[in-house]
């Protein structure tokens, strides 16, 4: 039997919290990861507005109290004045790792030319990876289509839980002599 994986899922969007939006990131990672998932998982998920100390405060209760091995993030990664989710992320992170970023950017300009805008990070925080996606929910898409692939090998390799993919909808990136954790 599979570990379970916990995921956190933290939307930001000072809206979303007042009420005046519907959070429509949160729900498209969580039918993302339904999709792409074939390890049992649970999903955390956490509604913050565009403030740096809130963004910190969730990254961190998710990787360090709840155990989450990934953490993804919604929003907050444009050029607006109140969008700091990715200081928030960098703040809270012991390294970064900008292929993530780099990839989603490359991938998002194949659709929209404004992806060059974005700033979405990713990075580690002890044994958690954290990425962030843009709010809208064809780029959440796009854009974990785009770095799943590569995510289960970075979470072996910080001595997280195993995860499977649904080979019909992503294979990862492993190498031959990646193995299986013993129970």
């Amino acid at each position: 039997m599979s570990e379970l994986v916990h995921i956190g899922i933290v939307t930001v969007s000072d809206r979303a919290t007042r009420g005046e939006y519907e959070d429509r990131g949160g729900p498209a990672i969580e039918r993302e990861l339904d999709r792409l998932l074939a390890s049992p998982w649970q999903g955390h998920r956490v509604l913050v507005p565009d403030e740096q100390p809130q963004i910190e405060r969730a990254l961190i209760e998710l990787c360090d109290d709840r155990g989450c091995a990934l953490v993804v993030t919604t929003g907050g990664t444009g050029p607006s004045l109140r969008d700091v989710t990715p200081e928030a992320t960098q703040a809270v992170c012991d390294r970064m790792m900008p292929g993530f970023g780099e990839l989603m950017r490359a991938e998002s300009l194949k659709v929209v030319p404004t992806a060059i805008l974005s700033r979405q990070v990713a990075g580690l925080r002890r044994r958690s990876l954290i990425v962030n996606l843009p709010g809208n929910p064809s780029a959440i898409h796009d854009c974990l289509q785009a770095v799943f692939p590569a995510i289960p090998y970075c979470i072996d390799l910080l001595e997280g839980p195993w995860i499977d993919l649904d080979p019909e909808q992503c294979v990862a990136f492993r190498p031959k002599h990646a193995k299986r954790k013993s129970s």
